[in-house]
């Protein structure tokens, strides 16, 4: 079992967190609903100049990874309206109205969120470890964040973060239905998207853009926060699923809080010790947790990108079959104990 969909998470939750404590800075010169969609229209940008410049430079290594099909465009519709456009416009207007630590606190029910509507609209699997592992990290965040001396959760900046930390539950799982294809081509689309709606609603109302070097920094911030971050986001949920990945992607208000304290004013409190110390417990649970026992495969056709060599794919090729590829392939029907998660080949019930 393969630790890279855990780096692959690490490595999102690491940029994404810092963009709630830089973009509560950029809010001083540009409205809420512009911040969101420069943050997005940034991710498509940056991932479009990487797409030349892999084009160009890197000719011979494309991404193995199979484009979106006409099947996987509503999934992908789904997941633009509420992690492109509803979720992003709601933590805007709510960064506002809270302090960065109250935001940061209310953010990390993300992972709560992603891992309710996994297990019970979804059917993913998980078990008391990566529950507990969830409690863990969740309980971190609100040491890192939580000051009782502050009184800054206004109900209506509260509850704006709250639907975006919804829409982005929703979001993580119905991209979780479309993580075997092209991570890059999904965010550039998914940003251009939503980026459009977001500024071009922004510019009709005439909201404030005072600043060009901070619209500058704005799409800058969406390239890595937003974009990059999303791509390893996507390779995640491909590999571990969107429990675990949701559950670890808790690391990000860590990362957002520990930022905090270096751009923002707001000083550093005894709870940092704590807050760290969960967190580690949670990662270690989750790394450490161990998946097996005898399952069916039923008869599947479907298309991804993967190598030969594990129990999933021994079938024959037509053409050099260089590895990693990406191909429609026909799995036939198997039983049989391995170490798993539920990665594209196992998403079954317990």
């Amino acid at each position: 079992m393969s630790k890279r969909p855990y780096l692959n998470v690490i490595a999102s939750a690491v940029l994404f967190g810092l963009s709630t404590p830089l973009s509560k800075l950029l809010l001083e010169d540009l409205s809420p609903l512009a911040l969101a969609g420069l943050l997005y229209l940034g991710a498509s940008v940056g991932l479009t100049l990487y797409s030349i410049g892999h084009k160009v430079f890197l000719k011979n290594k494309e991404d193995p990874s199979p484009p979106l099909r006409k099947h996987d465009w509503p999934w992908l519709a789904g997941s633009i309206l509420a992690g492109g456009i509803v979720a992003p416009v709601c933590l805007m207007f709510g960064l506002d109205r809270l302090s960065g630590y109250a935001a940061s606190l209310l953010l990390n029910l993300e992972g709560i969120a992603t891992a309710l509507i996994a297990v019970f609209i979804f059917k993913e699997s998980a078990g008391r470890r990566i529950w507990l592992a969830l409690v863990f990290m969740t309980c971190a965040g609100v040491f890192l964040s939580w000051d009782p001396g502050r009184n800054e959760f206004a109900v209506t900046g509260s509850l704006l973060v709250l639907a975006a930390i919804i829409g982005w539950g929703l979001d993580n799982n119905l991209m979780r239905k479309i993580s075997d294809k092209s991570p890059v081509q999904i965010t550039r689309i998914k940003g251009l998207a939503a980026g459009v709606f977001s500024l071009g609603t922004a510019i009709a109302l005439g909201s404030k853009m005072s600043s060009w070097v901070a619209a500058a920094a704005g799409l800058v911030l969406g390239a890595f926060s937003y974009g990059l971050s999303l791509v390893f986001f996507i390779k995640a949920l491909r590999g571990i699923g969107a429990f675990r990945t949701g559950a670890f992607f808790s690391f990000a208000p860590f990362v957002g809080t520990l930022v905090s304290l270096l751009v923002l004013p707001e000083p550093a409190r005894w709870v940092l010790v704590p807050g760290a110390i969960l967190m580690g417990l949670g990662v270690a649970l989750i790394i450490s947790e161990r998946h097996a026992h005898r399952h069916r495969h039923e008869r599947l056709v479907h298309e991804h990108a993967h190598t030969h060599g594990d129990s999933h794919h021994f079938h024959a090729h037509k053409g050099p079959g260089a590895e990693p590829h990406a191909h429609e392939h026909e799995h036939e029907e198997l039983d049989h104990v391995h170490g798993h998660w539920p990665d594209v080949h196992h998403r079954h019930e317990h």
